[in-house]
């Protein structure tokens, strides 16, 4: 199966609870008026879009019917599936990777999927001849490193690493020494994923920040969030927490297959301009896929059947 093919199963949970309620609306209304807007709005914040953005997105559906004098259901859908693309498409979805090595910060809540999502990525990257150094800077929970060291070796990645409780930054100083003497391609960071004290959280990260800056100063920096998407609107809060502790500059999406809250993608993206780079298909070490806003709306709201784009 290929990757959208694949995206469309991971979507099909979502996909009942957002694309085939709308077709169910449009098929209910015979005309194009504020009733049915509304219905759409409501099956918009029902599919975890969140109402800020449901409302941004139905006021834009509204100027655009209005504009080109839509009168037809299937037009409005058509109508809806633009704006959902253009939310996601506004800014870069790419992860940067820069300079030798390039650097990916990885940083989320425990149990949301972070030390698997290294793993993939650090595979993801093995697969295309890069070589990858991971550092286990989350030396704060317990077994932490163990489970990262269990992953770099599946995917066949160099970690360095120290004892638990030790200085993250002092690991990160050693990985981006490793890095650099092994010319690697990419170093992977992992952080700690406490939020219950972001100051402490913005203490570290920002200690993190400096010794990279000083050490790889041309190097790309992304900062990249795990979220789960079966959390739905909670990892939407989560978003704005730790966009207030760190510079964010993208999201990884994990566990995309077993949800039907796929739309707070939308929210998230719309809400605090954080583009999703990333995202989980599964359980697999090659379930790693990097985010295409348009794949992603055509599996979400596709209804012919066919399998391309």
């Amino acid at each position: 199966m290929g990757f959208f093919g694949k995206l469309k199963e991971s979507l099909s949970k979502t996909k009942e609870v957002l694309s085939e309620r709308i077709e169910e609306t449009l098929k209910m209304f015979k005309t194009v008026d504020e009733d049915l807007l509304e219905e759409l709005e409501e099956v918009l914040i029902m599919a975890d879009i969140g109402v800020e953005t449901s409302v941004e997105i139905i006021d834009r559906l509204r100027s655009a019917i209005k504009e080109k004098k839509i009168t037809d259901g299937v037009q409005v859908k058509e109508e809806l599936k633009n704006i959902l693309a253009e939310i996601l498409t506004e800014g870069d979805n790419s992860v940067e990777l820069k300079g030798t090595p390039a650097v990916i910060m990885v940083i989320g809540v425990n149990g949301v999927g972070k030390t698997t999502s290294i793993g993939k990525l650090a595979y993801m990257y093995k697969q295309m001849g890069k070589k990858v150094v991971i550092a286990a800077a989350d030396t704060f929970r317990a077994a932490a490193i163990e489970q990262l060291e269990v992953w770099a070796e599946r995917a066949d990645a160099e970690i360095i690493k120290q004892q638990e409780g030790s200085d993250p930054a002092a690991v990160i100083y050693d990985a981006v020494c490793a890095a650099k003497n092994r010319n690697a391609d990419i170093l992977l960071c992992d952080t700690a994923g406490r939020l219950h004290n972001k100051k402490n959280l913005m203490e570290e990260l920002k200690k993190i920040y400096r010794i990279l800056a000083k050490e790889l100063p041309d190097s790309s920096k992304e900062v990249l969030l795990v979220l789960d998407a079966t959390t739905g609107q909670n990892a939407v809060s989560q978003a704005k927490q730790f966009k207030e502790a760190a510079d964010i500059t993208g999201i990884i999406l994990t566990k995309l297959d077993g949800t039907a809250k796929g739309g707070i993608v939308f929210a998230i993206k719309n809400e605090y301009n954080i583009p999703v780079k990333l995202i989980g298909l599964g359980e697999k070490i090659d379930d790693m896929e990097e985010f295409s806003a348009e794949d992603f709306v055509e599996a979400l709201l596709d209804t012919d059947g066919e399998e391309e784009v």
